[in-house]
């Protein structure tokens, strides 16, 4: 599946022009995936699933008033040079394939979902750098959000390898997506 990371930077770029959250952004390429690794999916309905997955979870992560409307999502893919209309119908439809395929639970924990807590617990004012006390958590704190952040971005890309493998390996797929 080469175009793996292809879709996860579309999904990335439409999450990021219609400023969703990065849970938003790890949970549709993480429905993707667990999509794609269910289904042999044609290369033509790729990016339409893309969408309807960034779509679920953006329903899922945002609130009401950030969810993409069908035009911002239009707009955007042509932006993004794609070959691609998509209607009302078309995108139902596929949210409907996708959420009878997760059985309707799209409560599917990514690592940012826990970024947040993470950072909270990771430095404390007990804590030494180089043997010498800590002078401003602040600031520690500070560049440990952003490397974190920075590494939540690489992990969306990360999933490449996990994904080849278990592609490589037989699986239980039953169905074509058409």
């Amino acid at each position: 599946m080469g175009m793996r990371r292809y879709l996860a930077d579309l999904l990335t770029i439409l999450s990021s022009r219609c400023q969703l959250c990065p849970t938003a952004r790890h949970l549709a390429v993480y429905l993707l995936d667990l999509f794609m690794d269910r289904y042999d999916v044609a290369v033509k309905q790729l990016c339409v699933i893309s969408v309807a997955c960034l779509l679920l979870a953006s329903k899922f992560e945002e609130k009401e008033d950030k969810v993409p409307k069908l035009e911002q999502l239009n707009s955007f893919a042509y932006m993004c040079h794609l070959n691609l209309a998509l209607t009302k119908k078309d995108l139902l439809k596929m949210e409907l394939l996708l959420l009878e395929s997760f059985n309707w639970n799209l409560c599917l924990p990514t690592p940012a979902h826990y970024i947040d807590y993470y950072l909270l617990a990771s430095v404390s004012e007990t804590d030494l750098h180089n043997g010498w006390p800590i002078t401003s958590i602040t600031k520690i704190r500070a560049f440990m959000e952003k490397y974190a952040h920075y590494f939540l971005k690489v992990s969306l890309q990360g999933c490449d390898d996990r994904f080849e493998r278990v592609r490589a390996t037989p699986s239980a797929r039953s169905h074509n997506v058409d």
